[in-house]
């Protein structure tokens, strides 16, 4: 593995930055009965009067039971978004870095770069949408700072291969994201059991897809105990809201029904993969390691317009790099994927 040093990655303002202390961070709790007088709150009990815990014990040592990763090596933010963001703040220097992005991809990566005036470079999937890894590792100058993996990747549902993954893990000389939004609807292993053996590793996670809480917006950042305290440096003192960490809890306390409904989508979205198979103007279905499906049409844009006009909305993907005529399919329940596959054969 290359050489590695966080301290040469930080930005320098972020390593001389002091933190702010909010009220609930100056404190280690004594009693349950304890009277809060130091934040300024109403003081009459609603369920939702007081701060809510600045770093998520309760989450986060749930979490660290159920994924064997320890506490200070968890940090949560306000959907993944709000995580990659802070990544981008704590070591990408505006108007001077710049990160590598591997199109087709989950666009937020580009749109993060250009709101913090990072420069893209851009190195498109091979025709098969695994990893070009030599192009990649070539593409990097002096001031790349940041690579982002998606895997399994949307819009493409596939999952790179481990030692092509492992392969620029070892030899980028930054530092790698693997955004895992999708794990759960995958037969790949997660990169978690990793991050002991690269310090430049950050895995993303979140709640929104397998757990069904896209509502709450929860992400996760699973990272070296040194990239977890630099993050926490910069996060708001209380971007994860109370009714968040009280929804998202509940959730991870209920595992063996977050399983079931997986197992109930992967039913589905392997009937949706045959069915997809008999209608006639669908040219190509890309394998799925997803809760979706990639799929080459004829005509995306008028098979998108046909569809929205009937009720159903789909994701047209045919403006992204090797995406031509493709749409994406999230898999929906039984009645949905019904009602989907009677009305592309009405297409017909």
């Amino acid at each position: 593995m290359v050489a590695f040093n966080i301290n040469k990655m930080v930005r320098v303002n972020i390593q001389n930055l002091k933190p702010y202390s909010s009220a609930r961070d100056e404190y280690k709790p004594i009693a349950e009965d304890m009277v809060f007088l130091d934040a300024n709150e109403n003081p009459f009990e609603n369920g939702i009067n007081r701060y809510p815990d600045p770093q998520q014990k309760r989450i986060k040592t749930q979490l660290s039971k159920c994924k064997g990763v320890d506490v200070d090596q968890i940090l949560l933010g306000n959907g993944s978004d709000e995580v990659l963001d802070l990544i981008f703040r704590a070591f990408c220097e505006p108007n001077q870095d710049s990160i590598i992005t591997l199109p087709p991809t989950y666009g937020m990566y580009e749109v993060l770069a250009n709101i913090n005036a990072i420069d893209i470079i851009k190195v498109e999937l091979r025709s098969d949408f695994e990893l070009k890894i030599d192009e990649i590792l070539n593409a990097v100058n002096t001031h790349t700072k940041l690579l982002f993996l998606c895997s399994p990747n949307n819009p493409t549902a596939n999952s790179f291969k481990a030692k092509n993954i492992e392969h620029l893990v070892s030899n980028f000389k930054g530092i790698v994201i693997i955004d895992e939004a999708y794990i759960d609807f995958s037969i790949e292993e997660s990169w978690l059991d990793r991050i002991h053996d690269f310090p430049n590793l950050i895995v993303t996670q979140t709640l929104s897809k397998a757990y069904g809480m896209a509502g709450i917006r929860l992400g996760i950042c699973y990272a070296s105990k040194t990239i977890i305290s630099i993050l926490n440096k910069i996060k708001a003192p209380y971007n994860v809201n109370g009714l968040t960490q009280q929804k998202g809890l509940e959730r991870l306390l209920n595992i063996d029904g977050v399983s079931e409904e997986i197992q109930k989508i992967l039913q589905q979205r392997d009937w949706l993969n045959s069915e997809l198979k008999t209608v006639s103007f669908v040219e190509k279905i890309f394998p799925s390691d997803a809760n979706f499906i990639l799929v080459k049409v004829d005509d995306a844009n008028r098979r998108y317009s046909e569809l929205l006009a009937r009720g159903i909305v789909v994701r047209n993907r045919t403006a992204l790099p090797l995406c031509e005529n493709c749409l994406r399919f999230t898999v929906g329940s039984q009645i949905e994927n019904i009602k989907l596959i009677t009305t592309l054969k009405t297409l017909e």
